[in-house]
């Protein structure tokens, strides 16, 4: 169970980040250009947070069964000074979990604004930090100690 629900959190994540990257987009577009707040905008911010939420549901899956993280935990005195090991135990799931609450306060937020400006601006600026965060606790695999593969096989 644990190499299939990593494959799909692996895969996933590429879902999370094309669609806050296109939502991003759409909300700068339109609150620099001033554009109507559409139903495809609507769309977009509610599908962004939903497979964010898809993730965050994989990723909590991962962190109880996960070897690394039961290691972590039941090791954690010697195990919190190993970088691997807290990064996945603690540092990851932590950022993760702020990333997509950030993301999910951004969508309500635009939601219940009343101006499209208003909607697209606060998309805008809520989605960016959310991304900000999440690219910061992504394990790249140019990062030298928590590298992992850009894409897992099932």
């Amino acid at each position: 169970m644990y190499p299939t629900v990593l494959s799909f959190h692996s895969f996933v994540r590429w879902l999370v980040l094309i669609s806050l990257l296109f939502a991003i987009f759409r909300a700068y577009r339109g609150w620099l250009g001033q554009k109507q707040f559409s139903a495809f905008d609507n769309s977009v911010r509610h599908w962004t947070a939903t497979i964010a939420h898809i993730q965050l549901m994989l990723g909590l899956t991962l962190y109880f069964i996960s070897p690394i993280v039961s290691y972590f935990l039941n090791h954690f005195k010697e195990a919190v000074h190993q970088r691997e090991l807290r990064f996945f135990g603690m540092e990851h799931s932590l950022m993760m979990l702020t990333g997509i609450m950030v993301l999910t306060i951004g969508s309500a937020k635009a939601k219940r604004k009343e101006t499209d400006k208003d909607k697209f601006k606060t998309m805008a600026v809520w989605f960016t930090i959310g991304l900000l965060i999440i690219l910061s606790s992504i394990p790249w695999a140019f990062w030298p100690l928590v590298s992992r593969p850009y894409f897992r096989g099932f």
